[in-house]
This record gives C-alpha cells, structure tokens and sequence, in this order.
C-alpha cells in the first residue's frame, strides 16, 4: 500500500510546505506523500485526497482530547462529553487551522479555491484532522497526542470552542434588540453534488443583511451569521 501511494503521488511537497511541517510538527516528513495527501482536497480529482486521513485523525484526536479533560478535569461525564464535543467541532478545528497556518498549503483545484475554499471551515477542520492522521500513522499515537496538546492549548485555557454558535448569538442579538428573528435565504447553489457551493443571505429586518458561501447551506448559514454579527452587532 505504501508503495501503491508513492506511486500515485509521486509529486515532492514544495520546499515551503515541508518546511512548515517540520516546524509545526517538530521533525522532518519521513513520508512525504502520506502528508501530500492530507493536504489534497478532492477537487483536484487525484487518486488519494484527505478523506481517509481524516477519518483516521478525527478518532485520534477525539482520543487524545479526551484522554486530556479526564487527566485534568472532575467534571461529571455529561459535562465532559460537552467540552469533547466542543473541542473537537469543525469549527474549532478549523480556527486551530487558522491558527497555525495550514491554509496556506492546502492544495485545491482553482474553482475550489475561487470559492473561498482555503477558509471554509469544512475544509480546513478536515484537512486539520487529516494531519493528525498523517502523524499518528508516522510517529505514532504519543506524538500525535503531544501535538493536539500544543495545537489546542489555547482552546483549553481560554474555552474557545464553548462560545456560542454565531447563529445562535444572532438569534439572542435580535431578540434582546427587540427585532424579529433573523431569517436565512438560499441565494444560489452552484457545482456538483460532491461539490457545491452555496451562498446564503441573512437579514434581520430593519437593521441590515449579509452573504456568505460555504461547502453545505449550514456553513454558509453559519458564516452569513458571523458576518452579520462583526457588521451589525
């Protein structure tokens, strides 16, 4: 298999990207296809995307931040569940992305990319899990752990990812400004199946409205609301 990969993606990482995965993850990439293809998204049509990394990655660090809230944490295990959960969102996962700088060397066909691909939280929550992946099966899980604890410092102490979810902010905005509900229109949907695009309108009425796209309606609901919010709110 590791040959059938190789094979498949036998382009190098570019000097700039495994010199950012050096630093970030403290060693050289061994196996520098294995980190091309948690950087690949499916738009580019290869043979290996970031999919399978992802699937690996999201159990990893469910693990490894779960294993950190039961070592540093008394909370029952209903609360504990919230906080995992919490963590572990696409959304938090995609600002510890941001974070880090991962958007920057995600490689995405050029209509993914013209459509705000590089900050949609779907991608870049998965591409942040495919990464994990790609450690885990490289250095193994202790590795791997170490790093979530360095790359999700900031959302433990602070409690990032326990904030409110921008559509419900604006939901408690409108309400305790005395406006009627925000409401969410589809404004157009665009692409394949696999692939689409959607651009969503919000509008509360007689303050303003705002667009945005996402990869699925509820990302571009979410991020109209966000935008809503930092010009309105």
């Amino acid at each position: 298999m590791a040959a059938h990969r190789g094979h498949v993606l036998s382009t190098h990482l570019t000097p700039e990207t495994a010199a950012f995965l050096t630093e970030l993850t403290g060693g050289e990439p061994r196996t520098p296809a294995l980190w091309h293809e948690a950087l690949t998204h499916g738009s580019l049509g290869e043979a290996r995307d970031y999919q399978r990394l992802e699937f690996l990655g999201d159990r990893v660090l469910g693990l490894a931040v779960a294993e950190w809230l039961h070592e540093t944490s008394d909370a029952a295990e209903g609360k504990l569940s919230q906080r995992l959960n919490a963590l572990v969102s696409r959304e938090t996962c995609a600002d510890v992305a941001r974070a880090l700088g991962v958007p920057a060397h995600i490689r995405l066909g050029k209509q993914a990319r013209d459509d705000g691909g590089a900050d949609s939280d779907n991608i870049l929550g998965d591409v942040m899990e495919a990464l994990i992946g790609a450690l885990f099966i490289e250095r193994g899980f202790a590795i791997a752990r170490d790093f979530v604890r360095r790359a999700w410092d900031k959302p433990m102490r602070t409690g990032a990812g326990q904030r409110k979810h921008p559509k419900a902010a604006l939901q408690e905005w409108a309400a305790g400004n005395r406006r009627k509900p925000p409401v969410y229109t589809l404004v157009s949907r665009h692409g394949p199946d696999h692939s689409s695009i959607f651009t969503v309108s919000v509008s509360v009425h007689g303050v303003g409205e705002t667009q945005a796209r996402g990869q699925s309606k509820q990302e571009a609901e979410t991020a109209a609301a966000r935008e809503f919010i930092r010009q309105f709110a």
